[in-house]
C-alpha cells in the first residue's frame, strides 16, 4: 500500500498538471472548487475556469457549448447534483449529440460521512449506466485517477467520473503488469477459487478481503473494474469460467450498478453464482465515514462473508 490521498485530490492534481499539454481542456465547477478539488486549476489558468455558481443544469448546459466549440469541458459538482439535479442536460444536452463532456460527481458514495443521506449519493452509477452512450468510471486510487483523467482527455465523447471524499490507500502503482485502460478492468490478484469485481475505494477493501481469505485457504481473484460502462466482458467471462463464482463490491445500491452490469451480462452467457454486495437498496445516514461505511457492511469483513456465500453456491 503506498500513500492515501482521496481521488478527487488527484483528480485536482491531474488536471493541472495535463492543462499545458491540453490547451483545450477547460474547467467548469458548481461553486464548490474547494471540495471538488478544482481550485487549483482555477488559480493556475483562471482564463480557463469557470465557476458556474449553484446552477448544475446550467453547468453543463455551458460545457455542452464549450464542446461544440472543440473545448474539452470538465463540469465538475458532487455526484449527487451531477447525476440527479443534472440528469436531464446529461442526457438531452451532452449525451443525446454525443458530446465530448466529462461530467465529473465528486463525493459519491456514502463516504460522504456527515452530509448525510441526501449527499450520499449511491444511485450515480445507475442514472449514468442508463444514458446511451455514456462511459462511466470510478477510479480506485490516486495513481488510477491520474491516469484515468488523461485516457479521459484522449476520450472523445460523452463520460461520468466519480471521485471520492476519503483519503485512500495507493494500490495500483504497486502492481506487477497493472496498466489503465478505458474500459478494460485490471487484475490486481490471482485466484483460483472465487473472483471479487471492485470498483472505487472498495477495491482497496477486495485486496483486504483476499487475505482474510486465504487464511480461511479460499483463492480469491481481486478484479479492479474501474471502468463501469462499458463493462470488460471479456474478462468477467474469464473469471467466471475459471473461478466458477462471482462477488461484486461497490460504494453504490446493488440496483443499477456494477453488480447488476456483471450479473446482466453473466446470466446470458456463463451462469455462474453471482452475489452483489454494496448498499442493499437503502438511503444513507450521517456519521464519521468509516462508521457509516461499517454501518452498512462496506467493509473487509462484510465482502469476505459475501465470498463465503458464493463459494456456498457453487455446484
Amino acid at each position: 500500500m503506498g500513500e492515501k490521498i482521496a481521488t478527487r485530490g488527484a483528480f485536482g492534481k491531474a488536471i493541472v498538471e495535463l492543462a499545458e499539454q491540453y490547451p483545450e481542456l477547460v474547467v467548469l465547477d458548481a461553486d464548490l472548487s474547494g471540495a471538488t478539488m478544482t481550485k487549483e486549476f482555477s488559480k493556475t489558468y483562471p482564463d480557463r475556469f469557470f465557476n458556474m455558481g449553484i446552477a448544475e443544469a446550467n453547468m453543463v448546459g455551458v460545457a455542452a457549448g464549450l464542446a461544440t466549440c472543440g473545448k474539452k469541458p470538465f463540469a465538475a459538482t458532487f455526484a449527487m447534483f451531477a447525476a440527479g439535479r443534472a440528469f436531464e442536460q446529461v442526457r438531452n444536452s451532452v449525451a443525446y449529440p454525443h458530446l465530448n463532456v466529462k461530467v465529473v460527481g465528486s463525493h459519491g458514495g456514502l463516504s460522504v460521512g456527515e452530509d448525510g443521506a441526501t449527499h450520499q449519493c449511491c444511485e450515480d452509477f445507475a442514472t449514468m449506466r442508463s444514458i446511451p452512450g455514456m462511459l462511466v468510471c470510478c477510479p480506485c486510487d490516486g495513481n488510477e485517477m491520474k491516469l484515468a483523467v488523461k485516457a479521459l482527455l484522449d476520450y472523445d465523447g460523452p463520460a461520468y467520473l466519480r471521485l471520492g471524499r476519503l483519503a485512500v490507500e495507493t494500490v495500483t502503482d504497486a502492481i506487477e503488469g497493472y496498466s489503465f485502460e478505458l474500459g478494460k478492468g485490471s487484475v490486481l490478484r490471482e485466484g483460483s477459487d472465487v473472483t471479487i469485481v471492485a470498483a472505487g475505494m472498495m477495491v482497496q477493501m477486495a485486496l483486504k478481503a483476499a487475505d482474510i481469505l486465504a487464511e480461511e485457504g479460499v483463492s480469491a481473484r481481486v478484479i479492479d473494474m474501474h471502468t463501469i460502462k462499458p463493462l470488460d466482458e471479456e474478462l468477467v467471462l474469464k473469471a467466471a469460467r475459471e473461478t466458477g463464482a462471482i462477488v461484486t463490491s461497490e460504494e453504490h445500491n446493488i440496483i443499477g450498478g456494477l453488480g447488476e452490469a456483471v450479473a446482466g451480462y453473466l446470466s446470458g452467457v456463463c451462469p455462474v453464482p453471482v452475489v452483489r454486495h454494496g448498499v442493499n437498496d437503502e438511503f444513507g445516514r450521517s456519521g464519521k465515514a468509516p462508521l457509516v461505511l461499517e454501518h452498512y457492511g462496506l467493509t473487509p469483513e462484510g465482502i469476505a462473508a459475501k465470498a463465503r456465500a458464493a463459494l456456498a453456491l457453487k455446484k
